[in-house]
């Protein structure tokens, strides 16, 4: 087997706001890697854990549930990941490291923490201290940092990320054809 290079990694892709059969089989058949069901209540694409389960069981191996909440309350994060035991867990709120641990079964089930980078680039932002203080996390997800919460489609300025995270990172909301490979 050869080495993973940068000729040869592939770039994995999460769609995220599923709510309907239809967007579940159009994600698989475009070759999602992960799709997202958003647990947050005022989010227009929220889903139910019921919901989210249910969606859940059309994906076929190797496509990847994601379970997206924000500060919500340990309990309930914990009750809809029983009921989509291979989801991985993104936290989108204000949740703390310890939070997350809690809600995961003390980092037991994969989790990502989603890091609100400002637009204008005039607010400070310590990505390499936040990445520090979610070490338990799989990852790191960029977003950007609009009114509420989740990136609103936007795109930060990428090329401000200091090159020394110790993280995995994956870059979310306002990626196009035009600017993915960016």
């Amino acid at each position: 087997m050869s080495p993973v290079t940068p000729q040869t990694h592939r770039t994995r892709i999460k769609i995220c706001g599923m709510t309907r059969e239809q967007d579940i089989d159009a994600a698989v058949q475009a070759g999602a890697d992960a799709v997202g069901f958003v647990l947050y209540p005022p989010s227009p694409r929220y889903v139910s854990p019921e919901r989210a389960a249910e969606l859940a069981r059309r994906l076929p191996p190797f496509v990847t549930p994601v379970l997206l909440f924000v500060n919500e309350e340990v309990g309930k994060v914990l009750q809809a990941c029983s009921q989509v035991p291979a989801a991985v867990v993104q936290f989108h709120g204000d949740e703390t490291p310890q939070q997350c641990l809690e809600a995961t079964g003390n980092g037991a089930r994969p989790f990502l923490r989603a890091a609100r980078i400002p637009l204008n680039g005039q607010q400070a932002f310590d990505l390499v201290n936040f990445a520090l203080r979610y070490s338990s996390a799989q990852a790191i997800l960029l977003d950007a940092h609009v009114e509420g919460y989740g990136g609103g489609g936007k795109a930060f300025n990428w090329s401000r990320l200091p090159p020394s995270v110790n993280a995995h990172l994956v870059l979310s909301g306002g990626l196009t054809p035009a600017n993915v490979t960016d």
